[in-house]
């Protein structure tokens, strides 16, 4: 995947609300949506003994990349492991599934943040897709282990011309509750303040022009707003 471009936006529920009444008769629906029209999403974010991740994003390095696996409405038939690369303002992800055993081991690790093997289900580098590799590299070398989860309710809506995708992120909240990722009773807190939620607009080339007037780009002020980052910030 190429890198994207990626704007994110503060606005009030009200707002929210009007904005996703004008998207749903001119874009389409998320595929994975439902009848509801959102999911849930919940990411555990990876971090070093140094919290390096944690410091480049709050001193805007560039360019910089974070580890995630990332879980959808609670369930573990779609795991997900992704690397996200942020470069001259760009985006891009690198991903790859997971099975329900490598998700368990790539997040085990002991009191020094070392990763932690079952005898019987040694896990080979060898036998691993690249980008696991790469993460279990980082947590023998850099002791990588998770740091916090970030959970929210997302809508979404897509535009094939662009590759466009806007997207509505309601009750965002972090949890280090490692063990209850899967779980209803995940204790979490929220970050946002009440009355508040993100939207976020991504795409390749170019952002079409109705999609633009539509959202009122030009009204709506533009933000650096990163969830792991104040997540990371109440879970320190």
């Amino acid at each position: 995947m190429e890198f994207r471009h990626e704007y994110k936006f503060i606005i009030s529920i009200s707002q929210s609300v009007i904005l996703k009444e004008r998207l749903t008769g001119l874009m389409k629906r998320d595929v994975n949506s439902g009848e509801k029209g959102s999911y849930e999403i919940r990411s555990i974010y990876f971090d070093d003994v140094h919290n390096s991740c944690f410091k480049q994003n709050e001193a805007g390095i560039d360019p910089r990349a974070k580890y995630r696996i990332r879980s959808y409405r609670l369930s573990d038939e779609r795991i997900v492991l992704e690397k996200k690369i942020k470069q001259n303002g760009m985006t891009k992800k690198l991903q790859q599934k997971l099975t329900r055993e490598q998700y368990e081991i790539l997040k085990r690790c002991d009191d020094r943040g070392v990763l932690k093997r079952p005898a019987d289900k040694e896990l080979f580098f060898h036998d691993e897709p690249p980008l696991v590799k790469e993460l279990l590299s980082l947590k023998q070398m850099r002791l990588m282990c998770p740091k916090v989860i970030v959970a929210y309710e997302r809508t979404p809506f897509v535009e094939e011309a662009g590759n466009v995708r806007v997207t509505f992120d309601d009750n965002i909240s972090s949890s280090t509750k490692f063990e209850d990722f899967f779980s209803p009773r995940l204790m979490k807190r929220p970050i946002m303040p009440v009355g508040q939620t993100l939207m976020e607009v991504k795409f390749d080339e170019f952002l079409p022009e109705y999609i633009k007037e539509t959202l009122e780009l030009g009204k709506l002020s533009q933000t650096a707003f990163s969830k792991y980052y104040l997540c990371r910030r109440y879970s320190l």
